[in-house]
């Protein structure tokens, strides 16, 4: 019954949203779930027939399964996201969604790690083995441009412009964006490239990438996961980190340093600058003396 509502859907999503292909089997999923619930429930309505009510019992039923708030967020995203094309396709009139709250989110700060935790982790890494070198050239991009790890193993050579400062990364839904890199990141790339890639066996699938595995393929996310994971116990370092620790501490360094928030935002590949504003969890102190500074009532 609702499979051709569906089916449009996924048009919509791919042709005008133009999602990514990750992106358009979440939202099906979630309307896949409210299908789910609606067979179990008997309630085999039609989108138009759907009220209110009905979300809400949908809802419901989906938090006593224990299923985290955070996801029901982002169920309740995909039954809009779903009516919002119901309504521009006049398979319905109203959007019952409208009125559907969403649980309340605890926005938690990320880990993040100080610039000696960094350092402590890089100087790690065993620089007399092959893989050592194209580990510590990893890190520092990582770190000096704030990239998602799936951005980092798809890296390819043809996308820097090492001598101009630049790299261009590939973030979600496809999105291509210009990140300064750092001096040193720049040099330990050039080292890998030049001195330890070039010793490689290459898959011809993987020649452009910039990072590979022993045997020529490109790296996974769980590898990178490991390598980090294995360097910060040698480092002593018991956070709870990942490779997007590297991420969250580019961003918090920033912030604190008083960067602009949306310059940090175009760097982090942010779509929405709500995202990027978690970072700005300053310290008291820091928050005192700014006000000390630039505010009246504060000046002495």
């Amino acid at each position: 019954m609702w499979e051709p509502y569906k089916k449009g859907f996924k048009a919509y999503l791919q042709l005008e949203k133009s999602l990514s292909d990750n992106s358009v089997e979440a939202y099906l999923r979630d309307a896949g779930k409210l299908t789910e619930y609606l067979q179990s429930a008997n309630l085999m309505k039609s989108p138009a027939e759907l009220d209110l009510r009905d979300l809400q019992g949908f809802i419901k039923t989906i938090a006593e399964l224990g299923i985290a708030a955070t996801s029901q967020a982002r169920i309740i995203s995909g039954i809009r996201s779903f009516y919002k094309y119901c309504l521009l396709e006049n398979i319905v009139t109203t959007d019952p969604s409208a009125l559907l709250e969403a649980p309340r989110l605890k926005r938690s700060l990320p880990d993040f790690l100080s610039i000696g935790e960094i350092e402590n982790i890089i100087a790690q890494i065993d620089l007399s083995k092959p893989e050592g070198g194209r580990n510590k050239a990893i890190l520092e991009t990582l770190y000096s441009c704030g990239l998602r790890v799936s951005e980092a193993i798809n890296l390819k050579i043809s996308c820097l412009y090492l001598d101009d400062g630049f790299i261009r990364v590939t973030g979600k839904g496809d999105k291509e964006r210009l990140v300064p890199i750092g001096s040193d990141a720049i040099k330990y790339i050039r080292i890998y490239k030049d001195h330890i890639r070039v010793h490689q066996p290459l898959k011809n699938s993987s020649s452009d990438i910039l990072f590979l595995n022993n045997r020529g393929n490109g790296l996974s996310r769980i590898m990178i996961f490991y390598i980090i994971k294995d360097l910060a116990k040698k480092a002593g370092i018991t956070k709870n980190i990942s490779p997007h620790t590297f991420r969250h501490s580019f961003a918090t360094h920033l912030v604190d340093a008083g960067a602009d928030l949306r310059a940090v935002q175009e760097m982090l590949g942010h779509a929405s600058i709500t995202t990027t504003e978690i970072y700005t969890h300053l310290d008291k102190d820091h928050l005192r003396i700014t006000l000390q500074l630039y505010h009246p009532a504060f000046k002495k």
